[in-house]
């Protein structure tokens, strides 16, 4: 959106607000042309660009890596196919350092989370106004293209691994060696109520920790984004300065967003060994 046509203040809510659907004040279902209508539209309200970009780039990573296998040869290989080897390679090497039990998921896991919120941050780098642009050439009053600025991305990957935890916690111990852990440890069977407290806190915070780093991360560094952006509507000389100011940041970024996806990659890793141990 141009920033002659929005106040500043507009500006920034324009570009943070997701493109949502949901139930509308009049009762009927669309979607909303404001924040204060996407508010309204309460849980069951989806955001359609988060949902649409994730799906669009998980299917540009499995078409990457299906085509990388399938014209991978033992002679000169390409670029595709270096790449696609470096990134397993990579994983592998972080799986065995991490991982100390044997679970042929947690390599492939680890491969899937780190690939996609690799791609899902890297639109962090694109021009901030070039895709809302064209959403709004095309009749959508909002579009955002980071979906791992959206808290409920980051919730539902940090969730899905959760889930997870707790199953191969519970597959592997039983259900009493889980509830042991959670009711037994670290004070024995006399602190029963601090163990409770302290293992419950420590296993909520898994998820939560998961979720909102990487949220934050990435919502801090959209931010910046697009307060460097108002300054080219400032005039030659300020928009010059934030031009330097954008191409400064976006190399900074780039360490932010392969960053983010790394830990968020090791974390599951180690969560994970965790859930396969005996005591932790």
């Amino acid at each position: 959106m141009s920033t002659e046509a929005l106040t500043s203040s507009e500006y920034i809510k324009h570009h943070l607000q997701n493109l949502t659907y949901g139930k509308l004040p009049d009762g009927n279902w669309g979607l909303a042309h404001s924040a204060e209508e996407a508010k309204e539209m309460g849980f069951w309200a989806i955001n359609l660009d988060t949902l649409g970009v994730s799906v669009v780039l998980g299917v540009v990573f499995l078409f990457l890596f299906r085509t990388a296998a399938k014209y991978a040869n033992a002679g000169i290989p390409g670029g595709l196919q270096n790449f696609a080897e470096w990134i397993v390679e990579f994983i592998d090497t972080s799986v065995r350092g991490s991982f100390s039990g044997r679970n042929p998921l947690v390599a492939p896991l680890a491969l899937t989370i780190f690939a996609w919120i690799l791609l899902m941050n890297l639109m962090d780098l694109l021009p901030i106004d070039w895709i809302p642009q064209l959403a709004h050439m095309a009749g959508l009053p909002f579009f955002k293209v980071v979906p791992t600025t959206d808290p409920n991305t980051t919730f539902g990957m940090a969730l899905s691994v959760f889930f997870l935890v707790v199953y191969y916690s519970i597959k592997m111990k039983g259900i009493g060696g889980f509830v042991g852990e959670l009711t037994l440890q670290p004070f024995g069977k006399f602190g029963l109520p601090a163990n409770i407290f302290l293992e419950g806190v420590n296993l909520i915070a898994k998820p939560v920790s998961l979720a909102l780093r990487l949220f934050g991360n990435m919502y801090a560094g959209e931010m910046i984004f697009i307060l460097i952006a108002l300054m080219f509507g400032g005039g030659i000389g300020v928009g010059l300065f934030g031009g330097v100011l954008q191409w400064s940041w976006a190399v900074f970024h780039i360490l932010i967003v392969i960053l983010q996806a790394f830990i968020f990659m090791t974390l599951t890793i180690v969560y994970l060994d965790m859930a396969h141990q005996e005591h932790h």
